[in-house]
């Protein structure tokens, strides 16, 4: 049952990452219930409410779901649960900050590092896209990457992180394959880089709440909007599938908030 959802995955070409969650999402299901039934869904949701945060009970919901579909169970999908969304964002590193943080990196010469941060910040990557870049990519100055429909998606290189990037591989005698791996010669994990990013944030006195994969992709959004108010552009530059996920970047995060509040509020 497993081996033949995880196919059908792999076949509506799923990210890795995607893979691994919506397969964990089914072996969860399967540890408590053998059968698939109206009844063990709406347990298995209730049990979620019970015992993760929203946004995590959607990503089981989705997998479940997706295992529905993948044995012609449509009729019997798992509605989402309701997220109340703010309207601000949260733990988005500033772009102070982050030029601090790169600064910082490069000064120190982790340039695997620097160049981990650089490309997040300004390709607005998603970490399991960061992982798919090649020396090839570099060369050519982007990264096409197919969605789960079989949509391309560009992922651009900026000339100026381009060049700086092949003079560093030019340094390590890199002309082919991926480019961000560890010392053994593999590919780093989503894990290693999300702790190595808050070991620095901490050696270089930087909030770690702020400083973590995905930070690194808000910011990318929110710089671009603010220097070119093209949302339906940034909306296909991030790879989202309805433009309202996009327009969230057009809000100021808690702390911009604030720091206007003050400025403006003098009544």
């Amino acid at each position: 049952m497993l081996e033949e959802f995880e196919e059908y995955l792999k076949n509506h070409n799923l990210s890795t990452n995607t893979i691994t969650s919506y397969s964990f999402a089914l072996k969860q299901y399967l540890k408590n219930y053998n059968t698939v039934t109206r009844k063990n869904l709406k347990q298995y949701k209730l049990w979620l409410i019970e015992t993760y945060k929203p946004e995590t009970v959607n990503l089981r919901i989705r997998a479940i779901n997706c295992y529905l579909e993948s044995i012609n169970k449509v009729n019997m999908k798992i509605p989402p649960v309701k997220i109340q969304h703010k309207n601000f964002l949260e733990n988005v590193i500033s772009e102070a900050d982050y030029i601090y943080f790169k600064n910082c990196l490069k000064s120190d010469d982790e340039m695997l590092w620097y160049f981990v941060v650089r490309f997040l910040a300004a390709t607005g990557a998603r970490i399991s896209e960061l992982l798919q870049i090649k020396v090839e990519h570099i060369n050519i100055g982007y990264l096409d990457l197919y969605s789960k429909g079989g949509k391309l998606r560009r992922l651009y290189i900026p000339d100026s992180l381009q060049q700086e990037a092949q003079e560093w591989l030019k340094g390590l005698n890199r002309n082919s394959g991926f480019i961000f791996l560890n010392r053994q010669g593999n590919l780093i994990t989503t894990r290693g880089i999300a702790i190595q990013l808050k070991s620095f944030a901490i050696r270089y006195n930087i909030n770690p709440v702020v400083v973590y994969p995905h930070s690194f992709r808000h910011l990318f959004a929110k710089t671009f909007l603010n220097r070119f108010n093209d949302i339906a552009l940034l909306a296909d530059l991030m790879g989202h599938e309805n433009i309202e996920t996009t327009r969230i970047y057009l809000r100021k995060s808690s702390t911009e908030q604030r720091l206007i509040v003050n400025k403006v509020v003098d009544w």
